[in-house]
């Protein structure tokens, strides 16, 4: 127990870093902004192109398309945080050449990988809650209050889900410098057959049925019928028991492929290579 409160009192230093750093260059908050914008905006002009009766319902109530790509781009902004972020910041070590002098510190990889996030983990919920009001009052939105808490709670747990596959990418990154990008490919796959940004009805029978247990199709469909059907906890005890497992196998091989991968480079005298 000691242990692990020592490694948690690392943690602040971290979020005081990337703070600082993120400070520094204050236009990139001001684009991340524009992008939401952007984004929100072009869904507003596709959703004037489709067919209100072709979108699925939640809970008896129907839902316009914009509220249904603005979950869909909630679960998107996840995952591209979760993939990428910890592969970049095993490559931007690689590339200082402190990646070596990094991993003989007395703090764990574990801390390192959860400290280098543990900003952008405050931040971007932040960024997302902000997004989501503006746009509510804009474009009235018609989310239920009730499902914030369930939506916010599968969201959590779909995290770890992501997260493994990003400690996947992370290793293939330690071993061969390049080849992250195979994993964001496998990510790309799923989020088309998830249901992100178009109906999961309209695609063939069988990525229908591969929805089902499909962890982002999961954590999309859910958050969705918390939001929009106003299911509540309800919405989420289904999609809570197909996650959990998933999610609990993702960390598990991301973990043991980074541990592999690290014994590996040790063992050859290569890891601070870039």
């Amino acid at each position: 127990m000691s242990i692990l409160l020592a490694e948690a009192r690392k943690l602040p230093a971290f979020v005081r870093r990337d703070f600082l750093v993120a400070l520094s260059y204050r236009m990139s908050f001001v684009s991340d902004l524009v992008s939401l914008v952007g984004q929100i905006l072009i869904f507003y002009f596709l959703g004037r192109l489709v067919d209100s009766s072709d979108l699925p319902t939640y809970g008896g109530t129907e839902v316009t398309y914009l509220e249904f790509a603005a979950v869909g781009i909630a679960v998107a902004v996840f995952m591209q945080f979760g993939l990428q972020h910890v592969a970049r910041a095993v490559r931007s070590e690689q590339l200082m050449g402190t990646l070596d002098s990094l991993l003989t510190t007395p703090t764990t990889w574990s801390t390192i990988q959860i400290g280098s996030a543990a900003f952008e983990l405050l931040y971007i919920p932040l960024r997302l809650s902000l997004f989501l009001f503006a746009a509510t009052i804009a474009f009235g939105f018609g989310f239920e209050s009730s499902g914030i808490l369930p939506a916010v709670v599968l969201l959590t747990m779909f995290i770890p889900f992501i997260w493994g596959l990003g400690v996947v990418a992370a290793a293939i990154v330690l071993t061969f410098r390049r080849g992250g990008g195979l994993v964001g490919l496998g990510a790309m796959l799923l989020a088309l057959a998830s249901g992100l940004y178009f109906p999961v009805d309209l695609l063939p029978g069988w990525l229908v049925s591969f929805a089902e247990v499909n962890p982002v199709a999961v954590v999309t469909d859910g958050m969705r019928e918390a939001l929009v059907g106003g299911a509540g906890w309800t919405a989420i005890t289904r999609e809570a028991a197909v996650l959990a497992p998933l999610s609990l196998l993702s960390l598990a091989v991301g973990g043991a492929c980074f541990r592999l991968a690290l014994r590996r480079e040790r063992r050859l005298g290569t890891l601070g290579l870039y």
